[in-house]
């Protein structure tokens, strides 16, 4: 493969939200050439890449002109076309993550039916084709029922409390899971290199939002018993050596009220769960997925101090263009990183950016947090 440093080097990338955005930043410091490719002409990445082309990444023609100059092609979103992605690496191109591996786990049947085959432990499921197969295969609720595929940030992803729930049940191919009583959700990103060495960053724990299902807060690390926390790592370790996979890997888990650790789901692709990392860790997971599928040595992921993540998320009664109110204020508080995505429009709790808090202790962070959290609104004009 081409050095990255070499002149004529070029980087696409499918997706020019606000993950390429920050993958963006890592690629200026390695002076990597990026090349953008994003349905909307008004991307956060439009006006930050080498070059941006306006194009739906669903199509396989589209990502297949887009991406048959490029020396390496990777990803910011996963609902792209593996078709395309296919056909470029049959050209030469290096494509990661490898898009049959993209196929299995954008397709959350097929994820967790790879789970089921290698011994991966997850929550019991079932496949079900449509609202009536549904009905057919409950047995016991509360029951979760997520799309296969299309779904995310919280879309696509709904409890089923009872049998009175099942007429808003989704009525197109889904997963049926036992409902997990967890004590804590956590996240561990692992990214793995062509020459198969791995490197996780230290355990995160989740706190979501109750009204849209997304994250809401992250805390680095995680406060699990050490049992747990070694469970997680060999989960997390066991999934990206199955997959055989190159890139960094977000790997969702549940921690059980008996100590279990189980994967949820993983995300191929920088992830919300590792933003924290640009300034709580030694290398950030974006410099380390750009180690990984360039064949560079991973970095220390070591942690440099305790943090605390905040996304800012668009205040569920404003829709138009966007105001932030009360940043200069948490901006006179040490530790307090902000983080502006570019998006010109904010609707209720769509991801306008994030806020990452550090500080000597957990606790402090924890506090801190709690007060950019009373302080900041992200509304319309």
């Amino acid at each position: 493969m081409k050095s990255f440093y070499d002149k004529s080097f070029k980087l696409g990338i499918l997706g020019g939200g606000q993950l390429g955005r920050m993958l963006l930043r890592e690629t200026n410091n390695l002076d990597v050439k990026t090349h953008i490719l994003d349905p909307s002409p008004n991307a956060p990445c439009k006006d930050l890449a080498n070059s941006f082309a306006s194009g739906d990444f669903n199509d396989a023609d589209a990502v297949f002109e887009f991406g048959k100059g490029m020396d390496v092609m990777t990803i910011e979103i996963e609902n792209v076309s593996v078709e395309g992605l296919e056909r470029l690496k049959a050209e030469g191109v290096k494509v990661f993550p490898d898009p049959k591996i993209l196929s299995i786990i954008k397709d959350k049947g097929k994820q967790k039916q790879f789970y089921a085959d290698h011994g991966i432990a997850t929550s019991p499921f079932k496949l079900v084709k449509d609202r009536t197969d549904a009905a057919n295969k409950i047995t016991e609720y509360p029951v979760v029922q997520k799309l296969r595929t299309g779904g995310y940030d919280g879309r696509g992803v709904q409890v089923l409390k009872s049998e009175a729930d099942l007429e808003k049940g989704f009525d197109e191919p889904s997963l049926l899971e036992d409902f997990v009583d967890f004590e804590k959700e956590i996240s561990v990103i692992v990214a793995r290199n062509s020459k198969g060495d791995t490197e996780t960053f230290p355990l995160v724990e989740l706190d979501f939002n109750p009204e849209a299902n997304l994250v809401e807060f992250l805390f680095s690390p995680a406060v699990v018993s050490k049992t747990s926390e070694e469970k997680a790592f060999e989960l997390a370790k066991k999934v990206v050596d199955a997959f055989d996979y190159v890139g960094i890997l977000a790997v969702e888990m549940f921690v059980t009220k008996d100590g279990e650790v189980l994967v949820n789901e993983v995300a191929p692709r920088p992830h919300n769960s590792g933003h924290h990392t640009i300034e709580a860790n030694t290398t950030s997971q974006y410099m380390q997925h750009l180690r990984s599928i360039l064949g560079l040595p991973l970095g220390d992921t070591s942690i440099v101090r305790p943090a605390v993540m905040y996304n800012l998320l668009g205040d569920p009664d404003h829709k138009g263009p966007v105001k932030y109110s009360g940043l200069e204020k948490i901006m006179e508080w040490p530790g307090v990183n902000v983080h502006i995505y570019g998006k010109a429009e904010t609707k209720p709790f769509r991801k306008m950016g994030h806020v990452t808090i550090t500080a000597e202790t957990l606790d402090e962070a924890r506090a801190l947090a709690k007060k950019v959290q009373q302080t900041v609104k992200v509304i319309s004009r």
